[in-house]
């Protein structure tokens, strides 16, 4: 990947909130949408997902995913052309009180205060993605705008 299709898949992740999950369920592709916290240097994802999502059980039965992230259509134009960028990895629950929890919530709280009521919850589960390897993958040749 160029540095310039690097840098701008960075900013797309960093700027967007929305991202589509694909999990591996029942043997079968499963997708749904995800809000995500990006940490500064891009090295995970934080999701807090829901225990009554089979997208949450996937994870916790096996935590190979991938996020696929675009800027949203406006309806104008050839939404080919929409910057997007795809991460596979690994998603890892973090227990409360387990090293590296508090500062994942910590991060996710600061992007999405109004979701503080559902750490609250007991069937939450917050989870650090991780890509395979880093930067990213799969970003497509168009630009964010």
């Amino acid at each position: 990947m160029t540095s310039d299709l690097a840098l701008d898949a960075a900013r797309l992740v960093r700027d967007e909130r929305w991202a589509a999950l694909a999990t591996l369920h029942e043997g079968a592709p499963l997708a749904s949408h995800v809000a995500y916290a990006p940490e500064a240097d891009l090295a995970s994802l934080v999701l807090h997902l829901s225990g009554m999502s089979a997208h949450t059980r996937d994870l916790l039965a096996d935590g190979r995913s991938s996020l696929a992230i675009g800027r949203p259509d406006g309806g104008a134009g050839d939404p080919q052309t929409l910057a997007r960028v795809t991460l596979s990895g690994l998603a890892v629950p973090l227990e409360e009180g387990a090293r590296g929890h508090g500062a994942a919530k910590s991060l996710y709280l600061a992007r999405f205060p109004d979701a503080a009521m559902r750490f609250s919850l007991p069937d939450f589960v917050l989870f650090r993605f991780a890509p395979d390897s880093p930067g990213t993958s799969g970003a497509s040749p168009a630009r964010p705008a």
